[in-house]
């Protein structure tokens, strides 16, 4: 092996210039060379995993359904053991209750900041509501949340609780706040708020029927645009929301 000595001040310092053997040192776990380098891979890897196993997780409720879905799969798609998922979340029930929160009702908070700040008109804002309901969940793998427990709440209650009290009463709260303020702006008539919300929330729930069903199958003669779905629905609520529309009674079955 070719050693050569630095000489620094007084002090001498042996290295080698043995290329293999730098190598090597470099490439062993016990080198000091590459102790610091592969404690932060390590910690970039463990700090990294539970977005890992949310996202493997996400997409096995999605391809299979909640009851189907085993946390040993969950792991083997994330590249860990079941162990380490367990590290992290107590079991399947907590595992898919975070997998909500990351997509859907950990986001609220935000959404309303930003309808406070939101200076446009009411109509603009339901429309508004609608394309970035799309955008942010509708595109995305999200959107097969909504479709699994429509399929499943009836089997697991306690999901179904837990699903309505973070996700459907804090959306259908949010809606009601968009109605709220066009009527009072007097930019819609007044109307039954509960029952307009579900009004609203009748074509995001279609698409993501859809999406996760006959429209991943569906011919082409039989596929919709979504961003265009959207914009019809957002025009027809908005006919019938205005303030300045008044309907004329139906005349079709009046006595005469």
């Amino acid at each position: 092996m070719a050693i050569a000595t630095r000489i620094d001040g007084e002090l001498g310092e042996s290295y080698t210039n043995n290329q293999p053997v730098i190598n090597f040192m470099s490439s062993s776990p016990d080198s000091p060379f590459t102790q610091p380098e592969a404690s932060a891979k390590r910690s970039r890897r463990k700090d990294a995993r539970p977005g890992e196993l949310l996202a493997a997780a996400l997409d096995l409720f999605v391809e299979k359904g909640y009851a189907a879905t085993r946390a040993e799969e969950v792991a083997q798609r994330a590249g860990v053991s079941k162990g380490t998922l367990f590290l992290y979340f107590s079991g399947k029930e907590e595992l898919f209750k975070a997998v909500v929160r990351e997509n859907i009702s950990g986001r609220f908070a935000e959404w309303n900041a930003e309808f406070d700040r939101f200076e446009g008109s009411s109509p603009d804002m339901l429309r508004y509501c609608l394309t970035s309901w799309w955008e942010r969940i509708g595109s995305t793998k999200a959107s097969g949340i909504p479709k699994l427990m429509m399929s499943e709440a009836r089997n697991f209650p306690e999901l179904a609780a837990f699903y309505e009290q973070e996700v459907m009463q804090p959306g259908n709260a949010l809606i009601g706040r968009i109605l709220q303020r066009g009527m009072d702006r007097g930019e819609f008539r007044p109307i039954d708020l509960r029952h307009g919300v579900y009004l609203v929330l009748a074509p995001m729930l279609f698409l993501a029927m859809w999406q996760h069903s006959l429209g991943s199958c569906c011919t082409q003669h039989t596929q919709l645009n979504p961003e265009h779905y959207l914009a019809m629905q957002a025009d027809m609520l908005l006919n019938g929301l205005s303030a300045r529309h008044t309907p004329t009674p139906s005349t079709e079955n009046a006595p005469t």
